[in-house]
């Protein structure tokens, strides 16, 4: 997609949010749709004796369940696909299942009138801020592709209202598979989409030819990644058991021959392909959490064999660009070790040959980067704000902008034109939704697009915190609140935190935190080390013999929440997903008396256990965040010396919620059942031995989805979470 996929992905995966998704499973949250008059296109579509039948989609029809966006979602988080044990097997293993799922009923039910009215708030939010947002345009030449509830849509550029359905996923077998990415051939003969489901890891590419009526060509099982080099060859990448490492191409008009690109044979390294924007080049990029390599596929020569463009070297991380015959290389070569900008001739593309071109201020995050015909342009993050950097490659002259205060996240929209004089980008906020901007290179400045009818956000007021942590360094805090609460220490207070592989918190919008701002909460976001808010350094301090920085960083955020009047204690509730459950279950252990309640999705809780079992899909490659156990017996120690499962003991401690996936490969159910197995014990220990007129025992709730995968469900039951 962009530079900041190729950033992200060499920790594999994103921040995984915490929130209701925006799209709807069934229509319940539809009401209407601007494409109502749309003329339907028959579409053909093989049938299992090879020969195709028509498909028709009726006027204004819309299939439900689909995502909103085209754009590529990249959900590959870092946790294990474990064996059940044998304590968990079998029957004994179902009634644990049974046991969970009626213990989660009881203790819903006395919630029904408060989740009946929490679900049609949300639902009042949905429609008015989220429901509306245009899907993410391709603009093709004359044409413009986009999608919209699992239906493809074609228009002209300079009449999008009036667009024709080319197909569905409906139409071709996919029904209850949502769109991630979508790309399309140079000539626009084919569309190759990647298409999900809910309760699989795995994506399918299929590849659609646009004729009159488009014809599925040829369904791709278990891909990750892929673009086209011309018009007909295409190249993809396959995932195995969670991981990535073979390269495949193959030429649409030679009968459809397939071959083997690359194949990496380093555990540690995940492999995605890309296409530089001026489609010069296609990038095999080959990444580990440290380390990165990356081939150059000639795209005008599909055929002759990647080149190696600089070999490995451990530690540093690079990813390439192509314009005017030189490679503008994003990398972290060199000191200080954060991202900088280099460039190299094509003919010598060796490190003796890169030459620095822009370098970042240190402790500043790059969010992405775009590459435009004359322009670069990067998103940045500095003390906590966000910034635009404009690079003029003619004049070699550099423009900051600092955007709005209330921003927090931005989002480039999806494949903008190379040779464009306009970049448009949305920024947002956790109760901010998205608002569109633009970047004009003919008058060098930042436009609001004014057309837009979201309404503004005016009853949140936005304050940036730095706590100081066990070592004196200064953790930042994003606060929001209510403009109109008073008495904010008597107000309840949600705490969000994550802190590892180098990712920021997600700061996007979402309905439900709104909603909480409007009853009165007040939402904290804590920035700790471990995460990458400050830079590349800002990860390097909380990950491996660090990890306990940002435990520390933590704690002193919530005691200076607490010091400076936002809440007590008592209402006091942490909030963290995936990895985040690493250092929300280790405060649980350590400072208990912080927080009241502790909600937990998918949570990674027995980081020891999974590190020393190398057979596991992805343990090898997880070292350079967590470390190796079974190297030292010092990283042994300090594993374990912060692991919520192995520092369990009989103390009070907070309540509990736990949603976690039945078909979660990342984090799969025996793990956390013996978590909470082990918790509940230890808060009945403790309560047994300090029996006393109102003593508090916790409520510690698991609530078993049977839908849905790792910390991916559909709207309807993101919203009952």
């Amino acid at each position: 997609k962009t530079w900041a996929s190729r950033i992200r992905l060499q920790t594999f995966f994103q921040v995984l949010n915490f929130s209701v998704k925006c799209y709807s499973k069934h229509g319940h949250l539809q009401t209407r749709h601007p494409y109502s008059q749309i003329k339907p296109r028959k579409c053909l579509v093989p049938d299992g004796t090879g020969n195709a039948h028509n498909s028709t989609l009726p006027h204004g029809s819309l299939l439900q369940g689909r995502c909103f966006s085209c754009k590529e979602v990249i959900k590959v988080s870092r946790k294990r696909k474990k064996k059940p044990s044998v304590i968990t097997s079998g029957l004994l293993y179902k009634d644990l299942l049974r046991s969970e799922q009626e213990n989660w009923n009881e203790n819903s039910a006395r919630y029904k009138s408060m989740i009946k009215r929490i679900k049609q708030k949300l639902g009042e939010l949905h429609e008015k801020y989220t429901l509306n947002l245009s899907s993410p345009r391709i603009s093709f030449g004359e044409n413009v592709y986009f999608e919209e509830n699992g239906c493809i849509f074609l228009s002209k550029a300079d009449d999008v209202d009036k667009a024709n359905v080319l197909f569905s996923t409906e139409d071709i077998g996919f029904s209850d598979a949502h769109i991630q990415r979508i790309r399309i051939s140079p000539d626009q003969r084919y569309m190759a989409l990647g298409l999900k489901s809910e309760n699989s890891e795995e994506a399918t590419c299929v590849v659609m030819k646009l004729d009159c009526s488009p014809v599925l060509e040829k369904v791709i099982p278990n891909t990750f990644s892929f673009e086209w080099a011309t018009s007909d060859v295409l190249f993809y990448t396959i995932q195995k058991n969670l991981k990535c490492q073979e390269v495949f191409m193959t030429n649409f008009t030679d009968e459809q021959h397939t071959k083997l690109v690359y194949s990496e044979q380093d555990a540690r390294f995940f492999v995605d392909i890309y296409c530089t924007k001026d489609r010069h080049f296609l990038t095999i990029n080959s990444n580990s959490k440290t380390t990165s390599e990356v081939w150059l596929v000639d795209c005008s020569h599909p055929f002759k064999s990647p080149v190696l463009l600089q070999a490995r070297i451990n530690g540093v991380i690079y990813h390439v660009e192509h314009r005017n015959d030189e490679l503008y290389i994003l990398t972290t070569y060199g000191e200080p070790a954060e991202y900088k900008l280099m460039k190299a001739p094509v003919a010598s593309t060796g490190l003796g040959n890169w030459q620095l071109f822009y370098a970042l201020e240190e402790k500043t995050k790059l969010i992405d980067l775009e590459m435009f015909s004359n322009h670069c342009i990067m998103f940045l993050k500095r003390n906590g704000h966000l910034y635009l950097d404009v690079i003029s490659f003619v004049s070699r002259s550099v423009q900051s902008i600092k955007l709005p205060t209330w921003a927090c996240a931005f989002e480039l929209e999806s494949h903008p034109e190379h040779t464009t004089s306009t970049c448009y980008f949305q920024l947002t906020s956790p109760v901010h939704p998205p608002k569109r901007f633009a970047y004009s290179f003919k008058a060098n400045n930042l436009i609001e697009q004014a057309e837009q009818e979201v309404p503004i956000i005016k009853n949140c007021h936005t304050t940036r915190l730095l706590a100081k942590s066990k070592d004196e360094t200064l953790v930042p805090i994003t606060v929001f609140h209510n403009i109109k609460s008073k008495e904010l220490h008597r107000k309840p207070l949600l705490v969000h935190v994550y802190g590892a592989y180098g990712i920021d918190l997600n700061m996007s919008f979402k309905e439900e935190k709104l909603m909480l701002i409007e009853e009165g909460w007040i939402l904290a976001y804590c920035h700790v080390r471990g995460g990458g808010e400050l830079g590349l350094s800002w990860h390097k301090d909380g990950c491996q013999h660090n990890k306990l920085n940002g435990l520390h960083d933590l704690q002193a955020c919530i005691m200076l929440l607490h010091e400076l009047g936002f809440s007590q204690p008592k209402s006091t509730a942490v909030a963290a997903a995936s990895a985040g459950g690493v250092l929300a279950g280790a405060l649980c252990n350590t400072h208990p008396e912080l927080t009241r309640a502790v909600v937990l999705q998918a949570p990674f809780l027995d980081v020891l256990n999974t590190m020393l079992k190398t057979h596991l899909p992805l343990t090898i490659e997880e070292q350079e965040e967590w470390g190796n156990p079974l190297a030292d017996e010092k990283t042994m120690k300090y594993i374990k010396n912060y692991c919520p499962y192995q520092n369990i003991k009989p103390q009070p401690y907070p309540s509990v919620f736990i949603t976690a996936y039945e078909n979660d490969q990342r984090v799969p159910l025996p793990g956390i059942l013996r978590y909470v197995k082990k918790l509940r014990k230890a808060t009945r220990d403790y309560a047994s031995r300090t029996e006393r007129k109102g003593n508090w025992i916790p409520n510690i709730i698991l609530d078993i989805q049977p839908n849905g995968s790792h910390c991916d469900s559909s709207w309807e039951d993101s919203v009952n979470e």
